[in-house]
């Protein structure tokens, strides 16, 4: 196979096999980069004329955009997948080296290592990927791509430095690391993180004038321009500087020896480096068990009886609408049989907190590392890791649980084989084109089993005392478990409120998802991590078609008449919505309905001044 290879971190470009194949034109290069970085979603038609020409296109916008797209397609097939997808266009480039992708994932392990306190393998890291960096990003595409994501692009970087240089002061390396810290402050003066290791690295060097100098620069500097004192972090510096106390570099990783023992016939054999943190541990990577599932003993039952039956290894699916507590089932099913698996369980949340997947290389890295790969052993490649993964629990009896699965591809690097293994994933999508998986469904609360949930959390007294009142409770929380442990935590927290007290400040309907907030337990949070993994013409369905009455179903062929859409276009736009469970379905006779649930429709209507009206769907026309 040849290799591909994308760059933005510099000109953009594209290469095969080492060899720059070449992208003419800045507006030509400003689509591929805005497809790039999109991440494999849509990217309509108005918002590429907005990068490509800002608010004012020309006339022939619509030709000018085909024929880059065309020339794109000519120009890199056929590496290059790009396809025409409602009102834009979208671009799967899995199988190629994108260098901002693998920045990010450099990034992020480097500031794993960093807070675990391997200082030298997050230098080296992050040094890796700040060498991917050939110059200005975007460095060639038109201004309005490079004002709207430059911004993002160089925080990250510097970001990524600030983590390197802090690796490189816990590691000792001071003195070579004033020049650039030097450099850096004068090019960010008001970027205090900087400004702090620059002190840091002079007071360690024996230069505790120069030190303070520095921070009596930054601090002018914070005045003049943003009227402000420095922050806690550079004071606390400059205390240590000032009284002769600020900390030495924290210790290097130990020297790691690699131990051997006799083997069977007295000859050496490998052991785990010294000093590996897993070293000999099982894996025990389950959250803390929520005890009461009030309403959920059959699905619990299902659940349990599928991870302990014999015979063929498998997956189970455990998937309802967004609050009806798939995550709290599956962790206190997994706890349940956690005996069954004696040779450890998994466990890995898969979703971002946007709502986005997580690379499944990543998550790969924790489970091997779990099951005792050193960091150093790591395979680079998503498909080797993979196999090494399937070849450790290969014969052992493990659970992996999968939480919150966002799309098939993150889950099925993580599937494992044999027939003493289980697998537990969930989510809101049921995740039908995974083979071989068994299904399990969970719905609202019924009245009764609402009942049940809030007496368990906030005390059976005060519910059997106003049983009127917790009913209108649990039907303002259209039955939703996370909706209700939120107010029976509201309940809890406040022994002097009646039912009835809650249940009014839940009645008025502008307020309601407001009310249903707790810390980080939030319903509207919730709906929003599922409503951001819409394509943005189901995002201006969902929001037009919460004009209507929320009580009432309707069918695509009517929702088509008022998004003045095809029929066809209108039904698939609806099956996304239904797939993250923002929308229920109805078999009526032989057509289907579709409602929104009074929660969802809440939302929904809150998302209506956030885009065009219903005379201008994304991508223009019908077609």
């Amino acid at each position: 196979m040849r290799q591909v290879e994308f760059g933005i971190l510099g000109p953009v470009e594209v290469r095969v096999d080492g060899l720059l194949l070449p992208v003419d034109g800045a507006k030509q290069r400003t689509v591929l980069a805005a497809l790039l970085l999109s991440g494999g979603r849509v990217v309509s038609d108005d918002r590429l004329s907005e990068l490509l020409w800002g608010r004012n296109p020309p006339v022939t916008m619509t030709a000018q955009l085909y024929t880059h797209i065309s020339r794109l397609r000519k120009r890199c097939a056929p590496w290059l997948q790009l396809a025409r997808r409602g009102p834009g266009y979208a671009m799967d480039h899995s199988g190629a080296r994108f260098d901002w992708e693998e920045f990010q994932r450099l990034a992020e392990q480097g500031r794993g290592e960093l807070a675990d306190g391997r200082y030298a393998d997050a230098a080296e890291r992050l040094h890796s990927a700040l060498a991917l960096w050939r110059g200005p990003a975007l460095s060639d595409v038109t201004g309005f791509l490079e004002e709207t994501e430059l911004p993002r692009l160089e925080e990250a970087r510097i970001s990524a430095v600030e983590h390197r240089l802090e690796a490189e002061l816990a590691l000792g390396r001071h003195a070579r690391s004033v020049p650039e810290l030097t450099r850096l402050v004068a090019e960010h003066p008001l970027r205090e993180g900087l400004r702090g290791q620059l002190m840091t690295a002079l007071y360690r060097c024996d230069r505790r004038a120069d030190a303070l100098a520095v921070y009596e620069r930054g601090r002018r500097v914070l005045r003049d321009e943003l009227g402000m004192d420095p922050g806690a972090g550079l004071r606390h510096v400059h205390h240590g500087v000032l009284r002769g106390d600020l900390p030495g570099p924290a210790a290097p990783e130990p020297v790691r020896v690699r131990l051997h023992k006799a083997g069977r016939a007295g000859v050496p054999g490998s052991e785990p480096m010294a000093g590996d943190i897993w070293d000999g541990l099982m894996p025990a990577m389950l959250p803390t068990d929520i005890a009461d599932l009030s309403g959920r003993a059959e699905q619990l039952a299902m659940v349990s009886d599928g991870l302990r039956a014999p015979g063929r290894g498998g997956a189970t699916v455990l998937t309802g609408a967004p609050g009806t507590g798939t995550s709290a089932l599956a962790v206190h099913a997994a706890h349940r049989c956690r005996a069954d698996f004696p040779h450890g369980q998994l466990y890995a949340d898969l979703r971002e907190e946007d709502g986005g997947p997580k690379d499944p290389l990543d998550v790969l890295g924790w489970f091997l590392r779990a099951l005792g790969v050193g960091h150093h052993d790591l395979p680079a490649a998503l498909d080797e890791r993979a196999q090494l993964y399937r070849s450790r629990l290969a014969g052992r009896r493990a659970l992996v649980v999968l939480d919150n699965a966002v799309e098939d591809r993150q889950v099925r690097p993580l599937l494992v084989n044999g027939d003493g293994c289980r697998t537990l994933i969930t989510g809101h999508s049921s995740l039908a084109s995974v083979e071989g998986v068994r299904l399990v469904r969970l719905d609202p609360l019924d009245a009764a089993e609402g009942r049940l949930l809030l007496a368990a959390l906030a005390g059976p007294g005060r519910v059997a005392a106003e049983p009127d009142a917790a009913d209108r409770i649990v039907a303002r929380c259209d039955g939703l478990p996370l909706a209700l442990r939120i107010c029976a935590a509201r309940l809890a927290a406040y022994p002097q409120w009646r039912l009835a007290h809650l249940a009014d400040r839940l009645a008025p309907a502008e307020r309601r998802l407001g009310e249903l907030s707790l810390g980080s337990l939030d319903v509207r949070a919730t709906l929003s991590r599922c409503h951001a993994r819409l394509a943005p013409t189901a995002r201006y369905a969902f929001r037009v078609l919460a004009y209507r009455d929320g009580d009432s179903a309707f069918t695509a062929r009517q929702a088509a008449v008022e998004l003045r859409w095809p029929e066809g276009r209108a039904e698939d736009v609806l099956e996304s919505i239904s797939e993250v469970r923002l929308l229920d379905i109805i078999a009526d006779g032989d057509q289907l309905r579709y409602r929104y649930r009074p929660l969802v429709w809440l939302f929904a209507r809150e998302q209506r001044g956030r885009g065009p009206g219903p005379q201008s769907p994304p991508g223009g026309g019908t077609g």
